[in-house]
C-alpha cells in the first residue's frame, strides 16, 4: 500500500531471501515471493524509495501467504475497492494474510478483526480502539496470529520472519537468517519494541521482567521474586499470562536459553559453566531444557554455527 514503512518489509524479505538458498546466493530455492499492487504500478515506502510490482493483482493465483504492508494511516484508511474485494477472497479460501505495521487498519476495515486479537503500535491504540471496538488490543508483542490471521505492529518483523520460515523450512534455517542478518532472539526483541517498558499494559509485569534479566545467572525462586516485587505469587502468575500468554517461570526459563544460546554462539565456554552462568542447576537440566526450545543440543547448535561461520570466512 502506498506510504507502506520499508523496514519491516525489508526484515520480512530479507529474512526470507536468506532462508531460501541452500548456500549464500539468494537464489529463491526453498521461498519465493512476488510483490504485487493494486493499481499495477509501482508503490512508494514512506520514504519515498518506489517498489515495482513484478505480478499483478489475481485473485486466482496461489499464494501460502498474502502480506499486506501499511505505514502512514494515509495510505491504509482508504483501500481501494479492488483490494478489499482480494482480501475478502484469500479470507474465504483460507489463506493466511500476514499485516505489517498500520496494515491491520484496512483488515480492521475489511471486517476481518471483529472479535479476533490484533498487535497494535502503541501509538495507535487509542485510534484504533475507537474505529474497531470488538477487536482484542495486544501491545506488548512482537506479532499476534489469530486464526489465520496474523498482525505485526512494526519494527524488523524478523521474530514473524523466522516464525513462518520455520514452520515450513525447519527451525535451521529461521535461524540461519536470523544468524546472517546479525541479530539474536535479544535484539529482535528490541527492534520490535516488546522490551519497551511502557508498552505493557502491566508494570507490574515490567518490573518483574527487569529482575529476570538482571537475575539470569541466580536460582532465585518465584517467591523471592514476588517477594522483591510487594506482590503475591498468584498476583504475579495472573500477571504474566494476561500480559505474555506465559507463566512467569516459562518467561524467566525463555531469558536464561536466550542468553545460554549468545553465550554458546559467542564465547568458547564450556556447557556446564554455561549452564551455571544462566542459572541452571546443572548440565544435563540445561542440556534437556535447551533441546527441549530449540529442537537440538547445546554442543550441535554450537557446532553449526561454526560451520556456517567458516563457510562465509573468506
Amino acid at each position: 500500500m502506498d506510504q507502506f514503512t520499508l523496514t519491516p518489509v525489508a526484515g520480512f524479505v530479507d529474512s526470507l531471501r536468506f532462508a531460501a538458498d541452500r548456500s549464500f546466493d539468494s537464489r529463491q530455492i526453498l521461498c519465493q515471493w512476488d510483490w504485487l499492487s493494486v493499481s499495477g504500478e509501482p508503490v512508494s515506502a514512506s520514504c519515498g524509495l518506489p517498489i515495482a510490482p513484478t505480478q499483478r493483482l489475481d485473485p486466482d493465483a496461489h499464494y501460502d501467504y498474502v502480506v499486506l504492508a501499511g505505514g502512514l494511516l494515509s495510505g491504509v484508511m482508504n483501500p481501494a475497492p479492488a483490494l478489499l474485494s482480494y482480501i475478502h477472497q484469500l479470507h474465504q479460501r483460507k489463506v493466511p494474510i500476514i499485516a505489517l505495521c498500520a496494515s491491520y487498519f484496512t483488515l480492521g476495515l475489511a471486517g476481518l478483526l471483529k472479535g479476533r486479537r490484533c498487535a497494535v503500535h502503541f501509538t495507535v491504540r487509542d485510534e484504533f480502539a475507537a474505529l474497531f471496538p470488538e477487536t482484542q488490543i495486544v501491545v506488548d508483542k512482537a506479532y499476534v496470529e489469530d486464526n489465520g490471521i496474523f498482525t505485526c505492529p512494526g519494527g524488523t518483523a524478523f521474530e514473524l520472519a523466522a516464525e513462518i520460515i520455520s514452520r515450513h523450512c525447519g527451525k535451521r534455517r529461521a535461524q540461519k537468517g536470523l544468524e546472517y542478518l546479525l541479530v539474536d532472539d535479544e535484539e529482535v526483541q528490541r527492534s520490535t519494541g516488546s522490551d519497551v517498558a511502557h508498552v505493557y499494559q502491566d508494570p507490574l509485569v515490567q518490573r518483574a521482567i527487569d529482575y529476570m534479566r538482571k537475575h539470569l545467572d541466580s536460582h532465585c525462586t518465584l517467591k523471592e521474586l514476588a517477594i522483591s516485587l510487594d506482590c503475591s505469587e498468584r498476583q504475579l502468575h495472573r500477571a504474566f499470562l494476561l500480559n505474555t500468554d506465559q507463566p512467569p517461570a516459562q518467561y524467566w526459563r525463555k531469558l536464561r536459553l536466550q542468553q545460554a544460546r549468545k553465550l554458546l554462539s559467542d564465547t568458547s565456554l564450556h556447557v556446564t559453566q554455561i549452564a551455571y552462568a544462566t542459572g541452571f542447576s546443572d548440565a544435563s537440566h540445561f542440556i534437556q531444557q535447551f533441546r527441549k526450545c530449540y529442537g537440538e543440543t547445546p554442543h550441535l547448535f554450537r557446532k553449526i554455527r561454526h560451520q556456517a561461520e567458516r563457510l562465509v570466512r573468506p
